[in-house]
């Protein structure tokens, strides 16, 4: 075992533990300052950037507490109904994505919403198992050293609502012409449902499918009901 105390291997081994640790040393960061931008929309902003250069994205961070409480509910109605009782992944629609892509199906993700918050924050949009792998380690620190108020927190000001506005706060400006705080519970719904594509999709002007999902979601909220987040958000 003479190897493990040699200069090279230590140095190595060190360099090693440096890289696992450092997801949980900057998540400890972020769990007390709030995250400027994410990765995700660093990405974004220079793709506008490059075809468009006096284009721009809208983003301010605003605290759950100036958020209206629908919009949290709406997001986990919507996206993660298990999220407040899971530890960062939902193993039942992970298996059921593995079985659908070993089936040669486009790969198709199962993602909560913490693993959505690690993924905007620290990572690249590209669907591979590579990336789900770095993904699922993040998430794993998240789950740890975060608290689930913190998680949605982050996740509400960094998810993209449409193709120009990142969190709700500029979401709610751009879109429907006020705060976060003010948001109705059709507001909230609206949002909610563009998640998935928000790019793609318009939650002031919803179409048929947009309307459709929408309403599914506010069928949720009634069914979870408005105390359901109570414990991890203490509205």
């Amino acid at each position: 075992m003479s190897f493990l105390f040699r200069k090279p291997f230590r140095y190595v081994l060190m360099a090693v533990v440096a890289i696992a640790l450092a997801p949980a040393a900057v998540l400890l960061v972020l769990r007390v300052f709030n995250p400027p931008i994410s990765a995700y929309m660093t990405r974004v902003a220079l793709e506008f950037h490059q075809n468009t250069p006096d284009a721009d994205i809208h983003q301010e961070w605003v605290g759950l507490d100036h958020i209206a409480a629908c919009m949290p509910l709406a997001a986990v109605a919507g996206e993660d109904q298990t999220f407040p009782t899971n530890h960062g992944f939902m193993w039942s629609a992970i298996e059921k994505a593995v079985r659908h892509n070993a089936d040669g199906g486009r790969v198709r993700g199962a993602s909560t919403i913490t693993q959505q918050t690690a993924k905007n924050l620290f990572l690249w949009p590209a669907k591979s198992y590579i990336r789900k792998g770095v993904e699922a380690y993040i998430t794993v620190w998240m789950d740890l050293l975060w608290p689930k108020r913190r998680i949605i927190e982050v996740y509400l000001n960094i998810a993209q609502f449409s193709s120009r506005s990142f969190g709700v706060q500029a979401a709610a400006k751009q879109l429907f012409g006020t705060d976060a705080a003010h948001l109705s519970t059709d507001q909230c719904a609206a949002l909610a449902a563009v998640l998935p594509a928000p790019d793609k999709y318009n939650a002031a002007a919803p179409g048929s499918y947009i309307a459709g999902r929408k309403a599914w979601i506010l069928r949720q909220m009634r069914h979870l009901g408005p105390r359901y987040l109570d414990d991890i958000i203490g509205h």
